[in-house]
């Protein structure tokens, strides 16, 4: 497999207007080889062009974009989709209804010409690595949705691609089957050692599957990064409200390690060197408890998620503020009661 390299790609279309709206822009990305890296954002961020452009749907109108030593767009070039070495995962699944599986794994194998010994090797070998060896002669109306994905990994797969990219691959699954596919596309990766890019808008499809994870919005990549540290060091305030639903509010950092919040003093995480002063904290529901040194609140709304109840409190402090709280499954709780709440954990955004 090959690492890919994408520097400066812009892609901007023609509005009716007239004006150029730009779909991506100035867009760099590294992905190791063999590394699956999951590209998230919300709709019309952007993610589905890049895949477009990877894959040579779509020509960039600048930057480049490289597998291993090749450049397949930029600089002049462009390498159309079928000699670029990319398999795709669509939503969809994209498979022919009135073939069968082996006829749909190893449809691109008939294109290139492979003999016959050849590809019903390397089908046989491609469903075994989906685990659905003994599938060749069903056809896709005989799968379930979680089969027919495995079928389109496994047409990846007898394919021998460089880069494998995944197009929202579990959208037209039900949740319980998205789960189990989470499952298999680890083990496809962990087998295959594949390099992926996996495009998605749910965070937790790509916490779950990714090494890293680029969050775009308005064409842009706003931070990659681990998914840990996503989630517990977002770069901006963007990034802390879409990755795990954080709550960006206005505080006063005091040192290293305290913040001034709705009159109340708390220890807080912040980069090394962030100045003091006013800033903006990012606080998540599972930052927040009841302590009776905490602030004051009011409770707004009340919702009850098994095994916890879901609370939105106002701050006395902060009237036009909702702040989501976890409490424990015999709290009990009440809209209109007073609550006192204490923070715990929350990140000092940079800048």
């Amino acid at each position: 497999m090959s690492a890919l390299t994408i520097a400066n790609l812009a892609k901007r279309y023609a509005a009716a207007s007239g004006a150029r709206i730009a779909a991506l822009d100035d867009l760099s990305l590294a992905v190791g080889a063999g590394e699956l890296v999951a590209v998230l954002g919300a709709s019309g961020c952007g993610k589905s062009t890049l895949l477009r452009l990877v894959a040579g749907f779509e020509t960039a109108d600048a930057g480049t974009i490289r597998l291993g030593a090749r450049l397949l767009s930029g600089e002049g070039t462009h390498v159309p989709p079928e000699a670029r070495k990319v398999g795709i995962v669509f939503q969809s699944y994209a498979l022919w209804p009135h073939m069968d599986v082996a006829g749909n794994v190893g449809y691109a194998l008939d294109v290139a010409g492979a003999d016959k010994a050849t590809r019903q090797a390397r089908v046989a070998a491609a469903l075994e690595t989906v685990d659905l060896s003994g599938f060749q002669a069903r056809r896709p109306g005989e799968l379930s949705g979680g089969q027919r994905q495995r079928v389109a990994l496994a047409r990846c797969l007898a394919m021998d691609p460089d880069l494998v990219l995944l197009d929202e691959p579990l959208a037209n699954l039900d949740v319980h089957l998205r789960a189990s596919m989470l499952a298999s596309f680890k083990a496809f990766h962990a087998k295959t050692r594949a390099t992926m890019l996996y495009v998605t808008h749910d965070q937790a499809e790509a916490m779950a599957l990714a090494s890293r994870i680029a969050v775009m919005a308005e064409g842009r990549v706003l931070q990659f990064a681990d998914p840990r540290t996503l989630y517990r060091e977002p770069a901006t305030a963007a990034v802390a409200a879409f990755v795990g639903r954080g709550m960006v509010v206005p505080c006063e950092v005091l040192d290293a390690s305290s913040v001034r919040l709705f009159g109340q003093v708390f220890a807080a995480r912040r980069q090394a060197g962030h100045a003091t002063g006013a800033a903006s904290l990012c606080v998540r529901a599972e930052n927040l408890a009841p302590d009776a040194a905490g602030f004051a609140a009011r409770i707004a709304h009340t919702a009850y998620i098994g095994g916890a109840w879901e609370i939105e409190a106002v701050p006395d402090a902060a009237p036009a503020l909702r702040l989501r709280a976890l409490l424990g499954d015999d709290a009990q709780p009440q809209i209109g009661d007073r609550i006192r709440l204490g923070l715990r954990d929350a990140w000092v955004l940079p800048g």
